[in-house]
This record gives structure tokens, sequence and C-alpha cells, in this order.
């Protein structure tokens, strides 16, 4: 029996913080407790034990691919490096988000998703990951071939999430051909010419193929067991469209109204973290804060800031009244494993994993001290 306890922290559990200790056997939580610890206990010097985060949606893995416009890294080396960044900021569970946008001429959009699920596999079967990791395919509709790369992967990695994408010009989270072109510009370096070709393209592929390409990757879902999730649901029409097709997530809806009607058909509402230490959207959309306001906020996901969950779970009782501490930490832990169909971890409690985050708040900001997954330290 291989046993670890650790005492004089501060436990974030479910519904309380209260100041313990936590007995790990065999890479589960055996016991929590108030008081004294045995001696031979690690002490933790007051700090936080929070549950270790899962992530659904974060780029960042393709950032280390591209780090540049036009520039491809080493892709074992790209994932090693994106693997330290996630479990350094207390993730220990991480769905790995991989564009599936065939497009070769759309350089920095398309992303590289069968490349990038090799080498996580890869990495994966020589133990060298140090966070549990999942795939998560963000389809795009409107694209040519989607459907057919998307069941090549799932018959070659280990996909657990789908979300329906949609980044036509004029829909969902560009409602205007002009904030498309400026958005994507800046991102891949294109010219106005480039992007003309784009646009174009884009309008006329919506118009051939969004609607029956979502129909076959709900179907595809459906058969293979996997979480489905909406993208940037604007309008009440695409909350139909989302109840219809069994959607569980909705990522990122871009208006209030949109929100308010996934929470209200029991679609977990997920919103960026980095919205929440920015106080805002970086596209303008609507604010994450304001939908804690009301209720309607559920998970939170680091999408391009791996180490923004840690910050918004502290941030986020400041900036909204009535959400504490350990409501915040749900939203970046056992909320998103719940969505996932993730039963074994998630929560501080006893017979679940010991996936397990120490962070320090001595300085100007929670910094993350330790990370255990199943018990072993991997950060």
């Amino acid at each position: 029996m291989n046993e670890t306890v650790y005492a004089n922290a501060t436990l974030v559990l479910a519904d309380a913080v209260r100041h313990g200790h936590i007995v790990v056997r065999d890479g589960v939580i055996a016991e929590i407790g108030e008081g004294s610890a045995p001696r031979t206990a690690l002490d933790m010097g007051g700090d936080y034990l929070l549950p270790g985060f899962v992530e659904l949606h974060t780029d960042a893995v393709e950032g280390h691919l591209y780090p540049r416009p036009r520039v491809t890294w080493n892709a074992f080396a790209a994932v090693m490096a994106y693997d330290a960044q996630i479990a350094t900021a207390g993730v220990t569970t991480v769905f790995d988000s991989l564009r599936v946008w065939p497009d070769k001429r759309a350089v920095g959009m398309d992303g590289d998703a069968p490349l990038l699920a090799a080498t996580l596999r890869q990495a994966g079967e020589a133990g060298v990951l140090r966070a549990e990791h999942h795939i998560h395919l963000r389809c795009e509709v409107a694209a040519d071939g989607v459907v057919e790369e998307a069941q090549a992967l799932i018959e070659s990695a280990d996909v657990r999430l789908i979300s329906l994408m949609d980044h036509t010009p004029g829909q969902r989270q560009f409602l205007t051909v002009e904030q498309f072109r400026s958005y994507y510009k800046k991102k891949s370096g294109m010219s106005d010419a480039e992007m003309d070709v784009i646009v174009a393209d884009r309008l006329d592929a919506h118009a051939r193929l969004a609607r029956p390409n979502r129909a076959r990757l709900v179907e595809l879902a459906r058969a293979q067991g996997i979480v489905l999730a909406s993208h940037d649901d604007a309008s009440a029409a695409h909350i139909e469209d989302a109840i219809a097709d069994g959607i569980a997530i909705a990522e990122f809806p871009t208006t209030d109204a949109a929100a308010d009607g996934s929470h209200k058909a029991g679609i977990r509402v997920l919103m960026g973290a980095p919205n929440i230490v920015r106080g805002g959207s970086h596209t303008g959309n609507v604010a994450a804060q304001t939908l804690a306001r009301r209720g309607v906020l559920d998970i939170l996901s680091s999408d391009y800031v791996p180490g923004s969950l840690l910050l918004a779970a502290f941030d986020l009782p400041n900036r909204v009244e009535g959400i504490s501490l350990p409501d915040a930490v749900r939203m970046v832990s056992a909320n998103p494993a719940d969505a996932a169909d993730l039963t074994d971890r998630g929560r501080l409690a006893e017979g679940l994993r010991a996936d397990i985050v120490r962070v320090t708040t001595a300085g100007p900001a929670p910094a993350v001290r330790e990370v255990w997954r199943a018990g072993v330290r991997i950060a």
C-alpha cells in the first residue's frame, strides 16, 4: 500500500473551505479530515489544495505546433512543451482541442489534427505525458471533407468530445464579413486578395455543406457515444438546433439570450476563463461574469491561456456576489468532469482519484506549487 498524507492545508471541497488533511492511498483519496494529522504527513503550510482541473477546450497545443505564422515546430517537442504547460497550470485531465477544418490554403486556420492526434498518442504510449489527455475534435461544419476526417480520427484516437463549429462570415461569432476578415487576417498574415478568396469560398461552402455535414457529425457522435458541444450559439434558432441534436455543452455562446436558452434547456454553458480575467470578451461578445451573475455559467475553459483557469477560479468570487470559491472551483473541475462523463474525478472527495493542485496566494496572484495526478506528482 502506498500512502501519503497532506496536512495543514486549506481544502477547497465541493461546497466548503476547511482547514485539514487528505490521506491518499494507491492513487485514491482515502480520507479527508480536520484537525491534526500523523507526524509523517507532508506539511502544506496552509496552502490551498484544490481538485485537479479538467480542461475541455484549449487551443494551446496548436500554438506550440505553429509558434509563428507559417512556422511549424517539431510535433513531438511541441506536444511535450504543451503537456508541461498544461500540467503546471493545474490541469490533470485535458481534452486537446484539434481543429478539423480541411483547407490547406487557409494557413493558420486549418490546424493539423491528424499529426497532433498521432503525436499525442505516441507520447502517451511512451509514458512521457504528465496530464491525462483525450481528444476534442472541433469540426467546422461548412468544410468539405470534415466528416471523413473526423471519422478517421475517431478510429485512430481517443476522441471523447466533438464540437460543431461554423466560422462562416456572417454566422455566429462573426456576424459581419468584416469581422471575419479583420480577425483572420491578423491571425494568419494573409493579404487582402487571399482573404477575398477565403471569404468567397466560405460563403459558398456554407450554403452547400453546413446542414448536411452537421447532421452527419451528430449521427457519427451518437453512434460512438461521443459527447457533443455546440459552438458560438447566438440565437434562439441555434438553441433549437442544439436541443434537437442532443448537445450537452454550449461553448462560448455569444449573446445573453443564447446562454439563457442553453441553460434553461439543461445544456451546460462553457465560457473562457480569459474572459473572466480580462473582464470581458476579446471579440466583443457577452462577458462571462455577466452570465455568472445571472446563474447561467457552468464551466470555465482556459481557451488560449492555460494559466487562466486558476486566476479565474480565485478572481470570480471577487467579481460576482454570491459566488464562493468552491462554486468557482467547481467550474474548472467537477462541472467539466460531469459534462464529459468522468465520474471518478473533479472533486476532493473520498473514493475519487487523487488529482490535487497545491496553490499559494502569497504573491499578487494565486500560483501553483505542486500538482498530483492519481497521487503521482506531475508538476
